[in-house]
């Protein structure tokens, strides 16, 4: 088990864990939660011994194997399925001791690694290998592709792929979904409720906490606290804390009747969809929610907006794409004001695409758009960061926006974004009037949100607007648009933020858009139907293609044997005639070498009669070394003819 006792951690000279005392047992899956900086990427790094208590201890055993997200990866040349088989450190290892022996013919040595490779199931690696990266989003054709072609983001996915590899006892993963869309989230859900070993996970999507965690680990105010069950009980044992407060009590109960009003309001209009009364529920629940983040340092909302044109947003009849490519076809989207509409699709079926055609960053390569007179976008983009001037503070920023505001007007705006306090003083947040470019990705996203959400819009589009954001954070970004009066299409693999603020899905599927006539649980259905539809379709043309590759490499195998015979057999032949030559030859010589020895040969008058045994010697001398030459080389094709492919 890992055992903390007394443990302090420090950074610098801030203490981030003080006196923590906990157990966590084999096989427990615990998610490690708190405020941004409060420490957890730490705890992480002394459980990989990259740190060291300050004071007290951290046990874990010294045989377990524990397997992380690499933060980064080299453009290597490699595949993509070799890079994620390098996550079974002891595989990789097995297998080049395997062919150590073999070179060594090491045969008792041979036998032993092969025993090993059939232990640790070495032998469906590969295949083992491509279902992660299956479920990761990546297609059959990118396994062969090296990994210097991928981009940063896909590459997060290789690392991902490369520890979910490793057979390790404790697996620690910090943020896995910020990368990957809903269906590679709920994928990787499902794979982590049947991981067998130890897990500590930190998320700030609460629905995946609670779909994979049966502990959470908080830190606050330097204490390390376990609590039991998911996400959702944790934040009920907090608000009953925090609500025994009563200097929190009163906000509590202003949140909990905003939220009645909303749910009341909802009610109203809703229909039977499933969607809807899922969407009811979930907002019930949000009671409960809201009252364990009443101590958030985030308070914001949207300004009014301008009078919205309705519609604000028409497509008729559509096409969409790249390169002259379409990448969907057949749209026609009416927005209207007021209306909540989530984007559901697979990996690469075209929903970012979409929210650029809406967002006017993609021309139609057919049909009409028609935006509503005083329709005001705001455009939130996967890459929304880079558009920020790093070198320039929040406050800059706002000034830079709307130069007409008053300062005092856009620090208490900020504030909301939990941007506080000077350059040199002391603030709970980062500083309102530091440079970002040191800012984390959380912080560069609370600031692209600010200046997004000043700017009054009637229509929202987003694109994974939560990713890097913190659980206090996504919880009042949620509050935010349930009380945006606009129009919002939404792109999130959050599925608690999708269920809380979209009054309906959309399908992006096969090139089209279609209504999707249920909630989140109905698409994690769909989806699972989709991959069982696409397996099954696969199995009967790769049992065809393996028949057909097995019956064409048996009749290439005669074929060769034949060919093989072919050419063997003269050779054969040549050889045998070779070596009776030789006999024969060998015979003459030797009779002839002993008749030359003679000395009486060469006292007698018949020097006629020695030229030519003289002569004969010297032909049958060339034609034996001619000959035993030639009978080199026949044996030298004869065993590359024997030799095994």
């Amino acid at each position: 088990m890992i055992q903390f006792r007394k443990l302090r951690l420090n950074r610098g000279a801030k203490v981030l864990i003080d006196d923590a005392t906990v157990q966590l047992h084999p096989g427990w899956k615990v998610g490690l939660t708190g405020a941004n900086g409060c420490g957890k990427s730490s705890l992480f790094a002394l459980l990989r011994g990259q740190l060291h208590p300050d004071q007290g201890d951290c046990e874990l055993p010294p045989h377990w194997v524990v397997a992380h997200v690499a933060q980064e990866t080299a453009a290597l040349a490699r595949s993509a399925l070799d890079y994620a088989l390098d996550g079974d450190v002891e595989r990789r290892r097995v297998e080049a001791e395997l062919a150590a022996a073999e070179a060594e013919h090491d045969g008792e040595r041979i036998g032993l690694l092969h025993g090993r490779l059939q232990e640790i199931d070495g032998y469906s690696a590969a295949a083992r290998a491509a279902a992660l990266l299956d479920g990761l989003g990546f297609a059959r054709t990118d396994l062969t592709r090296p990994v210097s072609d991928f981009s940063g983001g896909w590459r997060v996915r290789l690392n991902l792929a490369q520890a979910l590899m490793c057979r390790s006892d404790l697996l620690l993963l910090d943020e896995p979904t910020n990368h990957l869309d809903l269906d590679a989230v709920i994928w990787l859900e499902q794979w982590l409720r049947d991981y067998r070993g130890t897990l500590l996970l930190i998320s700030h999507d609460r629905v995946f906490l609670d779909a994979v965690v049966g502990h959470i680990a908080h830190i606050e105010q330097q204490r390390l606290t376990l609590y039991n069950g998911g996400y959702s009980e944790f934040e009920r044992q907090r608000a009953e804390r925090l609500a025994q407060q009563q200097a929190l009590f009163d906000k509590q109960q202003r949140e909990r009747a905003h939220l009645h009003k909303f749910v009341d309001r909802f009610r109203a209009k809703a229909t039977k969809a499933r969607q809807a009364q899922s969407r009811i529920k979930a907002l019930e629940r949000m009671e409960l929610i809201s009252a364990a983040h009443v101590d958030t340092p985030f308070h914001f909302g949207f300004r009014p907006a301008p009078p919205a044109p309705d519609p604000l947003l028409d497509v008729e009849d559509g096409a969409v794409g790249y390169g002259g490519k379409p990448v969907l076809s057949d749209l026609t989207l009416t927005l209207r004001p007021g209306e909540r509409i989530g984007l559901l699709g697979r990996n690469g079926a075209g929903k970012s695409t979409l929210i650029k055609l809406l967002a006017g960053q993609l021309a139609l390569h057919t049909g009409q758009r028609t935006d509503g007179k005083g329709l005001a976008i705001g455009y939130f983009a996967q890459h929304q960061l880079d558009t920020l001037r790093l070198d320039e503070s929040p406050l800059q920023h706002m000034t830079r926006l709307d130069p007409t505001a008053r300062e005092q007007d856009l620090r208490n705006y900020l504030g909301g974004f939990d941007f506080r306090g000077e350059k040199d003083g002391v603030g709970s947040g980062a500083c309102v009037t530091s440079a970002c470019g040191p800012f984390s990705g959380g912080e560069k996203s609370r600031l692209a949100l600010a200046l997004l959400i000043w700017r009054q819009p009637n229509l929202l589009l987003l694109d994974e607007p939560t990713n890097h954001l913190d659980l206090e954070m996504r919880h009042a970004l949620t509050m935010a648009l349930q009380d945006f009066d606009g129009g919002m299409v939404l792109v999130s693999h959050d599925r608690a933020l999708l269920t809380a603020t979209c009054d309906r899905f959309v399908l992006v599927h096969d090139s089209r858009l279609q209504p999707f006539d249920g909630d989140l649980d109905d698409y994690r259905d769909w989806l699972a139907a989709q991959r069982t539809a696409e397996q099954a379709a696969l199995a009967c043309p790769d049992q065809a293609a393996d028949k057909a590759a097995r019956k064409a490499e048996r009749t290439q195998s005669a074929e060769e044997r034949k060919a093989r015979l072919a050419t063997r057999r003269p050779l054969v032949k040549e050889a045998e005639q070779l070596e009776r030559k030789l006999a024969n030859w060998q015979n003459e010589k030797t009779l002839l070498d002993t008749r030359l020895a003679d000395p009486g040969l060469y006292a007698g008058q018949d020097t006629a009669l020695l030229q030519d045994l003289l002569k004969r010697q010297a032909r049958l001398t060339d034609e034996i070394e001619g000959a035993e030459l030639r009978w080199l080389e026949v044996h030298e094709a004869l065993e590359a003819l024997d030799a095994p492919d």
